[in-house]
């Protein structure tokens, strides 16, 4: 039976388990013998990461073909309009080409543990959060998303993948999880 992990990576942790000059990596994280991301954060990003040892959920899991829905908690700087919102749920044109639709709205600040370092404050500048939910998985595209409708993003965090959810793991933490999408509603 494929093991299936749910870790709620913390900032600065990089989504490999081979060291790489001052960042800590999943092996610091999760002391499990041959399991490997299933999609990846990058090292400024925080939230839900899941590991497998089954190559074939693995690849069910990343593989963009699949669209299996990400949601993202996503803190931008200045307070994000109706338009920019629009803009995101119809897809943006990148530099690597348009975007598939995603759905974003508008949510109030969410209880979530302090970052480590905090971002940075500007007391002029407002900042507001948006969930964001995409079906694909190009490097650092929320982030570029949010930057090419005018809110550059402050702070990621993914809360869930499919029906996997990120739930109340602190930082660090991990615990195994139902394998089978049809039978994982709670994660």
């Amino acid at each position: 039976m494929p093991r299936l992990i749910l870790l709620n990576k913390p900032y600065g942790v990089i989504c490999q388990f081979t060291s790489r000059a001052g960042h800590r990596t999943l092996a610091d994280l999760v002391p499990v013998p041959h399991v490997y991301p299933a999609g990846r954060l990058d090292a400024d990003s925080e939230g839900l990461v899941l590991l497998t040892d089954d190559g074939a959920l693995q690849h069910r899991i990343s593989d963009p073909r699949h669209k299996l829905p990400k949601t993202y908690w996503v803190q931008v700087e200045g307070e994000a309009t109706g338009e920019a919102l629009a803009a995101l749920a119809r897809g943006v044109v990148l530099r690597d080409g348009p975007t598939r639709p995603a759905r974003a709205r508008l949510i109030a600040p969410p209880a979530l543990w302090e970052r480590v370092p905090p971002i940075r404050q500007r007391r002029a500048i407002p900042t507001s959060w948006i969930e964001l939910v995409i079906t694909e998985g190009r490097n650092r595209q929320v982030r570029r998303m949010t930057a090419a409708v005018g809110f550059p993003t402050l702070r990621l965090v993914r809360v869930a993948v499919g029906p996997w959810r990120l739930g109340d793991l602190a930082p660090g933490a991990w615990r195994d999880a139902e394998a089978s999408p049809a039978r994982s509603r709670r994660g």
